[in-house]
């Protein structure tokens, strides 16, 4: 079959690089959707138009589009499965790739060197609009900057659907900063980033998983640009495409949920607090929670679960006063130290009942933590 024939009767047929495509699609395959309720939103739709070919796929709340270059033969759509045309475009044999959809056969036809393989397809008019993002005003922030803000408060944000504001960050454009700030009722992180550039005033609660996406997909960009459009937010980072829905609804008043007054304010050294913490919560098994004593110039950690063991370790801190004895989810509390980047960090206490503060040295992130009440 010569490839005038092979043209004729077909809805789209291309030919470009394997590894381009394998490339393109490990990016927006990260919004094929594992639910099976809604079968078309397992598709990634391929569309190929001039010399382009654009790939996308969504799960209604997130949406993922790139595209690669490729010799386009005849135009057309298609949506393929999206996991299994991933795992066989990275397994492919040869370096050049065709592709080819006629419509009538209801399959995709992929040929690579002597290998050719036919794939189901789904009916590309069931596949979801995604929203017009060519005229969206967008501006620049920097990646680092931005990327850095996510990782220090994601770890906060809820997993649980039934809350759907708590599994968002809010994100805030001020007048030469950035703020986020995330909650799962139980800590709740802030964190605020200088800004060299100008940026318009803008407030959203961004879904964590869709910056969790983000975080992934702009690394070794040089900045990330960012617009709103309608009931969406949208990202984009060279020449890849994230839209999200923005959640509806109020995000706590972080401000009135951090103490302006404490009993105690303790400067303690991050690494040293950190390893003992880790090692502590190797005993801190089944929701027991990490024991900490402050008395007369030291700090006492210990962990105990019963069938498990126990453990106790102490360091020297700059403490004074009546000892005082609080307990934390362990988990709760690594993250909390972890996301303090200085040598040191401030920790904050009330009393035994009321929540936690760590704060950075330079004051620019704060997480505040729940005590578990403790026995005894």
């Amino acid at each position: 079959m010569n490839s005038t024939e092979a043209v004729v009767g077909a809805e789209l047929r291309i030919r470009c690089s394997r590894d381009a495509l394998a490339d393109r699609l490990s990016i927006v395959s990260r919004a094929v959707s594992s639910r099976t309720a809604v079968q078309i939103l397992a598709g990634v739709s391929l569309q190929a138009e001039g010399d382009r070919v654009t790939l996308a796929a969504t799960d209604m709340e997130l949406s993922l589009r790139s595209s690669l270059e490729g010799d386009v033969e005849v135009q057309g759509s298609v949506v393929v499965p999206g996991r299994l045309l991933v795992e066989l475009t990275r397994l492919l044999p040869e370096s050049e790739v065709v592709l080819e959809h006629r419509p009538d056969e209801h399959v995709a036809r992929i040929t690579c060197g002597s290998a050719t393989y036919a794939l189901n397809t789904y009916n590309t008019e069931d596949f979801p609009r995604l929203p017009d993002v060519e005229l969206v005003d967008r501006f620049a922030v920097d990646r680092e900057a931005l990327l850095e803000t996510v990782s220090r408060v994601g770890r906060s944000a809820s997993r649980d659907e039934s809350r759907p504001v708590l599994t968002g960050i809010l994100v805030r454009f001020e007048a030469g900063k950035l703020v986020m700030a995330a909650t799962d009722s139980y800590r709740l992180s802030v964190k605020e980033t200088a800004l060299d550039a100008n940026v318009p005033e803008l407030e959203a609660i961004v879904p964590a998983r869709a910056l969790g996406e983000l975080t992934r997909i702009a690394q070794g960009a040089a900045e990330v640009e960012i617009g709103v459009h309608e009931n969406h937010v949208v990202f984009a980072v060279n020449d890849v495409l994230l839209t999200t829905r923005r959640i509806d609804g109020q995000f706590p008043n972080y401000r009135q949920l951090l103490p302006e007054t404490f009993e105690h304010e303790l400067a303690l050294p991050r690494a040293e607090l950190l390893d003992v913490v880790r090692r502590m919560a190797l005993l801190a098994q089944r929701n027991s929670p990490l024991r900490l004593r402050f008395a007369e110039g030291e700090l006492t950690v210990s962990a105990q679960t019963q069938d498990v063991g126990e453990a106790r370790e102490s360091l020297p801190i700059a403490f004074s006063g009546e000892p005082l004895e609080i307990g934390f989810n362990a988990d709760f509390l690594r993250d909390g130290i972890e996301s303090v980047e200085e040598d040191e960090l401030r920790f904050r206490l009330i009393s035994a009942l009321r929540p936690g503060l760590i704060r950075s040295e330079s004051g620019d992130f704060s997480y505040l933590i729940m005590p578990i009440r403790l026995a005894g």
